[in-house]
């Protein structure tokens, strides 16, 4: 009888707009997975905690309170100026040394005093976004420093090991940070607006012309800008983008850096139709992780059609199965694998 219903003229336009709305911030998650596999050939499993971090983050600002986001991130700069800073003296150039180690700490200094003087006041919604931002999207390049540049030349089962770590230890800090009870976020559009016989809110409409604005806009970057081509030629190979000159580790940071802006966009985004909690990263970031699945690890479209596929099929399993909506979401990826392991021409990791 609930089958049924899911053709309901009433139902099915209200289910189909709740799936674009989630599979929306999925697909965002998928093409950041694909990015970061195919520049650095991580699987970054601990990609749903940024969009953890992006939403309980922005609720913490909201209620007047410093985040632990800022505490997390000022440990990883330390760290990462340490690494830094070592391997100048290795290279014999202490001074460098001591400059980035200088650098780092005004740096440290200046978001400290930053975050100490803006919490209190409770800035406006766009306000609390930039500064969540400012908090969240350093984190991406900091644990690409400190994690996984020392492991670039590892094997892909090695990183994926790191990533599970790494997973865990921001899922337990995040408990830390901010307790085990869930979380909402003011919607950033409130209201609602009527299409028909079909009522949506605005903010499920702006979560997909957000996200559909971010895809565009990382087509043009990956199409127009040099650091876009960059990027796209450390993917197809990176051993010949190196001979040309273009530094992996700086591929990598970039890479970082763009997965934590959209993993935190995506948070902030979902957060107010979500009551968010610190082990919610893993289950949101798997299902990206299906999509890019479909997209074979490779294909942008492709994973971002995977990705609202997902969004869909948990929106109408949810109304008529909803005991069994996980189960039905992550089954969809054994039938990917059978045909993309029959259909795809396996390469050893030291020829690609």
């Amino acid at each position: 009888m609930d089958f049924l219903q899911l053709f309901d003229p009433t139902i099915f336009p209200v289910l189909a707009a709740d799936g674009l709305t989630n599979g929306a911030v999925y697909a965002l998650l998928a093409l950041a997975t694909v990015l970061v596999f195919a520049v650095t050939r991580v699987i970054f499993i601990p990609l749903g905690e940024f969009v953890v971090f992006g939403t309980l983050t922005l609720a913490s600002l909201q209620l007047g309170k410093v985040p632990g986001t800022l505490s997390l991130l000022l440990v990883l700069l330390g760290a990462a100026a340490l690494m830094e800073a070592l391997t100048w003296v290795r290279r014999g150039q202490a001074g460098r040394g001591l400059l980035t180690l200088g650098g780092a700490a005004l740096l440290g200094a200046a978001l400290w005093a930053l975050a100490g003087w803006a919490v209190p006041l409770k800035p406006p919604l766009w306000g609390q976004v930039i500064l969540t931002l400012l908090l969240v999207a350093p984190l991406g390049p900091l644990i690409y420093r400190t994690v996984y540049q020392p492991l670039q030349n590892a094997t892909v089962l090695v990183l994926l090991i790191a990533s599970v770590a790494l997973h865990l230890v921001l899922t337990g800090l995040a408990l830390v940070f901010f307790g085990p009870e869930g979380s909402r976020t003011p919607p950033f559009a409130a209201g609602n607006v009527t299409l028909g016989q079909v009522t949506l809110s605005w903010q499920s409409l702006l979560v997909i012309l957000v996200s559909a604005l971010l895809m565009l806009g990382l087509y043009f970057f990956f199409d127009r800008t040099m650091p876009g081509k960059a990027l796209r030629a450390t993917a197809v190979n990176r051993l010949g983008a190196r001979l040309v000159g273009i530094s992996p580790s700086s591929a990598g940071t970039l890479t970082f850096t763009l997965a934590a802006v959209i993993a935190g966009l995506g948070g902030m985004l979902i957060g107010p139709s979500v009551a968010m909690t610190y082990d919610s990263g893993f289950l949101i970031g798997l299902k990206g992780f299906i999509g890019a699945i479909i997209g074979g690890l490779v294909s942008y479209p492709l994973a971002a059609v995977g990705a609202v596929l997902v969004g869909l099929i948990e929106s109408f399993a949810s109304f008529s199965l909803s005991a069994w909506k996980e189960v039905i979401v992550f089954t969809l990826i054994l039938p990917v694998l059978l045909w993309r392991s029959l259909t795809t021409r396996h390469i050893p990791e030291d020829e690609e």
